[in-house]
């Protein structure tokens, strides 16, 4: 694997990258938050280790930026900050794991290992399509009979969602864990207000309509009926 880790102590990163190494896998360094992002956003990684509290670009702030970059790399964050609501906020940010310092670095490798193989999965499908429409991964772009849509992050990373589960009812908790990285609240409605601006560019006129609601029951995305 060829793994990111941002972390401002020197001594743990050099520790850590040095690990990776002995066990055969490649390891790239990161001083700060900003750095880390530049080098996240613009080469393959299998997975990152990622510090907390750094300088110019907090661990969850660049997470953040991460993800809304369509980034689906699989994230452990290495923290001192061991509360639980410490640690439950960094997963919904989008954390894959979280490791508390001081750390084993046999549980360090065992545990990247794990999201090494959690992450391969999505690799072969980087085009998805379902009638006219069609979404690309890679390009982070979408089509409808060929013509250009413009999604947001959060927009892209719903379609992509409901694109996997094409034909299957999707339930909101699903899109909820699914797409935004959090448990499931019955009073958001986060859902519907995304669902809505989603529907409005995907199922414009003249096009049929491909986003259903079923009413006390979730979404579907499927081709229209012949």
């Amino acid at each position: 694997m060829r793994i990111l880790v941002v972390e401002d102590d020197p001594d743990i990163a050099d520790f850590v990258c040095r690990s990776l190494r002995e066990a055969g896998h490649g390891a790239d360094q990161a001083a700060d938050g900003r750095t880390g992002l530049f080098l996240a956003t613009g080469e393959a990684y299998d997975a990152i280790v990622l510090d907390r509290l750094m300088p110019r670009m907090d661990g969850l702030a660049m997470l953040a930026a991460l993800r809304a970059a369509g980034s689906r790399t699989p994230v452990l964050i290495l923290s001192a900050l061991s509360q639980v609501d410490e640690r439950v906020k960094g997963l919904r940010a989008g954390g894959d794991d979280y490791l508390v310092k001081p750390f084993a670095i046999s549980e360090l490798l065992a545990r990247l290992e794990v999201l090494g193989r959690r992450g391969l999965a999505p690799v072969a499908e980087a085009r998805l399509r379902v009638a006219d429409l069609e979404l690309d991964r890679t390009a982070h772009a979408v089509t409808r009979a060929g013509e250009s849509i413009a999604l947001k992050p959060q927009e892209f990373r719903v379609l992509e969602f409901l694109m996997r589960h094409a034909g299957k009812v999707v339930t909101r908790s699903m899109l909820l864990e699914g797409a935004w990285d959090y448990q499931f609240d019955p009073l958001t409605n986060v859902i519907d207000v995304h669902l809505s601006r989603l529907r409005a560019k995907i199922d414009k006129a003249p096009w049929p309509p491909l986003i259903h609601t079923l009413r006390g029951v979730g979404y579907c995305l499927r081709e229209p009926a012949p």
